[in-house]
């Protein structure tokens, strides 16, 4: 695998991102016969090109949103009640998910590896969420689309999906 450089994919994030937030519009309004089984095979092909650990930007630039199922299993494993985990790290935004109260998350460590990896938040181990059910909602919904800027596996998964399917729309 090629030296990995963040900067490349933001740059081609950039040039690409209104035709590829307008394609993905579209995917979320069509009805593309077999889209999840399409979506599952690009998603396994972009992860022989992206490897999270050179990058860990969502790590870096995101914060996950936490549920109250990840923070009691979160402050268990840590030996802290579920408000102590809360205060120290923790904050309610407006539309009420709670997620870090600031970033880089604080798991994560100097080699880019989650220092919680193996209880980490839904939404931790969901991400890019390129492989979810609801797939054509959040396209529809710009969450993609805001991930092309955070994500090079977004980025990658979009324009390999836009390959596999531009014709069907």
């Amino acid at each position: 695998m090629a030296e990995f450089n963040i900067e490349k994919y933001k740059q081609r994030a950039y040039r690409k991102k209104k035709r590829l937030a307008k394609f993905l519009r579209l995917v979320g309004k069509s009805n593309v016969k077999g889209l999840l089984k399409i979506t599952a095979e690009i998603d396994k092909e972009v992860w022989k090109e992206v490897n999270c650990l050179d990058c860990a930007n969502c790590c870096k630039k995101m914060t996950p949103t936490y549920s109250k199922k990840d923070i009691n299993r979160i402050s268990k494993h840590l030996n802290m009640t579920y408000k102590e985990f809360y205060d120290k790290w923790l904050k309610k935004e407006r539309n009420k998910d709670i997620v870090n109260k600031s970033t880089p998350c604080q798991f994560l460590g100097k080699d880019n590896k989650c220092g919680i990896y193996e209880i980490r938040p839904a939404d931790c181990r969901e991400f890019p969420h390129t492989t979810k059910r609801d797939f054509r909602y959040q396209a529809s919904e710009r969450i993609y689309t805001q991930n092309l800027k955070f994500c090079p596996a977004t980025l990658v998964f979009v324009e390999k999906l836009q390959k596999a399917i531009e014709a069907d729309l």
